[in-house]
């Protein structure tokens, strides 16, 4: 009987280690959990290392024990941050699942475009508490909540500057109705919110997502854009969206528009960002990532202006756990055994 060595090395429960070892006596798991964090230290940036490594439980390891557990492994579960060196190091590789959905995320290391399967968990994260993420910032500054904290300052009430909005009755685009996409029509809908948005594949004659009104081609968004009091970005990050949220966007949106994005920095060009503030086009901005969050701190013209409000990457964040990877990896795991295609692979062309 053949067996599969089964690598994992980001945080995984013992009780979720015990259930991927009991899906077949050909399964052999291996524990690697803390004992890469040493070479994340070293190897990947300091603002990186500071908010993704710093405070996460660790072993000691040598690197001789490390590129054993790699030269091994031919299933390996990880997560962010990840060696850099992987393919170079896994000889035996032959699929790498990461818990994380974007697909950009592996962007910096030798895996991109390698022969090895490469696996996210897109569409099984918490998408529900992003979704809720993006309606708390759409409530943000729709009711001017965003002036609070200068009018504290100030001591002072500026009372004609609030000019509260109704969501009931607004129309929001979700640019990408994807995973978390969909969570944000159906919260939308549930406050009232007309919902259209964009997805890259349309299947003729599907029936919309639950919320939605539209949903139309990523060629028809400016349109969309034109109708709608807020933005919501939900979209991978691949070539084809890199600075897809860019000047002609911007033009294409109506004044006072609301935009929050959950997706990846990239997606958005700061430049037309930051011009679009400047020309008063926009009433608020909701970031949880921005442009080079991996590598340095925010643009401090974003950072300082009271009209956007940024976070750490931290809107799929709860305390009512959602993430579905292990699920995604038994069933994925299964079929690998079975020699049946696998759930969610990367399409390198594709970007995603």
């Amino acid at each position: 009987m053949r067996t599969v060595d089964v690598l994992v090395i980001h945080a995984a429960s013992d009780s979720e280690m015990a259930r991927i070892a009991a899906l077949d006596p050909r399964i052999r798991v291996h524990d690697g959990r803390g004992m890469f964090e040493c070479e994340y230290v070293q190897t990947w940036p300091a603002w990186a290392v500071q908010r993704y490594v710093a405070g996460r439980p660790t072993r000691d390891s040598t690197r001789e024990q490390r590129d054993r557990l790699l030269a091994n492994a031919e299933v390996i579960l990880g997560g962010w941050p990840f060696p850099l060196d992987l393919h170079a190091r896994a000889g035996r590789l032959k699929w790498f699942h990461q818990r994380p959905a974007g697909a950009s995320n592996l962007l910096l290391g030798d895996l991109w475009g390698s022969d090895v399967l490469v696996s996210t968990s897109r569409g099984h994260g918490n998408t529900l508490p992003m979704a809720e993420y993006v309606l708390a910032c759409f409530f943000h500054f729709a009711r001017g909540l965003h002036l609070a904290g200068r009018d504290r300052q100030r001591h002072q009430f500026d009372f004609r500057s609030y000019r509260p909005l109704l969501l009931s009755g607004k129309t929001v685009c979700v640019v990408g109705a994807g995973g978390i996409g969909e969570d944000v029509g159906k919260v939308c809908a549930g406050v009232g919110m007309r919902v259209v948005g964009t997805r890259r594949h349309l299947q003729p004659g599907a029936a919309l997502p639950a919320g939605f009104s539209q949903l139309a081609s990523p060629d028809r968004l400016h349109g969309l854009l034109a109708e709608s009091e807020f933005v919501a970005v939900c979209c991978q990050w691949t070539p084809e969206t890199t600075g897809l949220i860019g000047r002609a966007a911007f033009d294409a949106m109506r004044p006072g528009t609301i935009l929050v994005n959950v997706a990846r920095g990239e997606i958005v060009d700061e430049i037309a960002l930051i011009a679009a503030l400047d020309a008063g086009k926009l009433r608020g901005v909701g970031l949880d990532v921005y442009v080079g969050e991996f590598e340095h701190a925010p643009d401090r013209r974003l950072w300082d202006d009271e009209r956007v409000l940024i976070t750490p990457h931290i809107s799929g964040g709860t305390d009512v756990p959602q993430h579905q990877v292990v699920n995604l990896f038994c069933d994925n795991l299964q079929a690998y055994l079975a020699g049946q295609p696998l759930a969610n692979v990367i399409d390198w062309s594709r970007g995603y």
